[in-house]
């Protein structure tokens, strides 16, 4: 769970082909689907608030939750946007979701760009269910994506990306545990500093895949309700071939 440390800084930078419009759309959707109002929203593991923010210009209050400061200190930091400049201001917290805690009940929880997947034990990740379920309000709704097994499998596997930029370069190589179904990453980073120079640094992030089964039946044992999975690309039904996938639950009145 400790990671982002020395990429937060770059973190945007090499995400800046990630498509966040598209993923706000989905979420707003989904929301918009369950009858979940324009009212107040946690993000759980919501970074530099690239997620976050456009969510608040879609008109929810929101929270952003991330466990890592230097990824909060970046979202504080980030200009807000004019068209926003006369809603509520974001409130971000530093907090382990697994020991969420916030100071009332929420219409709706969202946790986007695989943050479930950090998640490395079932326990954990029951745990982590569990208190969603306390700080949602009756009727409440959970909307989270997951990388999938498949893309852990198949994809990403014993594979080695790279990419350099004049700002910094890194280089990700992965390597998947069949049995514990841990992917770890292992991040070679390369960062431009003032004096022209680069400074190298290296984290190693773990991530798990979960069988949706899994999944629900951990929400379930949290009180939630599964409704429904996506597969987060087509917005169609789950799939042998899906990569991400989004899962919604809901506290029942």
């Amino acid at each position: 769970m400790d990671s982002y440390l020395s990429f937060a800084e770059v973190y945007d930078l090499f995400m800046d082909n990630v498509p966040y419009d598209l993923w706000t759309e989905h979420v707003v959707e989904l929301l918009d689907k369950y009858h979940v109002p324009r009212e107040l929203v946690a993000e759980l593991g919501c970074g530099t608030g690239a997620i976050t923010r456009r969510m608040q210009e879609k008109g929810y209050d929101m929270i952003g939750i991330d466990m890592s400061n230097e990824m909060l200190m970046i979202a504080r930091e980030a200009a807000t946007d004019e068209s926003a400049m006369d809603k509520k201001p974001i409130l971000y917290l530093e907090q382990d979701m697994r020991e969420l805690d916030l100071f009332g009940t929420v219409r709706a929880m969202i946790s986007i760009c695989d943050s479930m997947n950090y998640i490395i034990s079932k326990e954990d990740l029951k745990t982590v269910f569990h208190r969603v379920y306390t700080f949602l309000d009756p009727d409440g709704v959970f909307l989270f994506d997951m990388n999938t097994l498949y893309k852990y499998r198949n994809l990403l596997a014993e594979n080695t990306f790279a990419e350099n930029r004049d700002e910094g370069s890194f280089i990700w190589e992965n390597y998947y545990d069949e049995e514990t179904k841990i992917n770890e990453y292992d991040l070679t980073l390369y960062i431009g500093n003032d004096t022209g120079s680069y400074s190298r640094y290296e984290e190693t992030h773990l991530q798990r895949g979960y069988e949706e089964e899994e999944v629900v039946s951990l929400l379930q044992e949290a009180g939630l309700t599964f409704c429904e999975s996506l597969d987060a690309d087509t917005m169609g039904p789950v799939t042998s071939e899906t990569e991400r996938m989004y899962i919604i639950a809901q506290k029942q009145k």
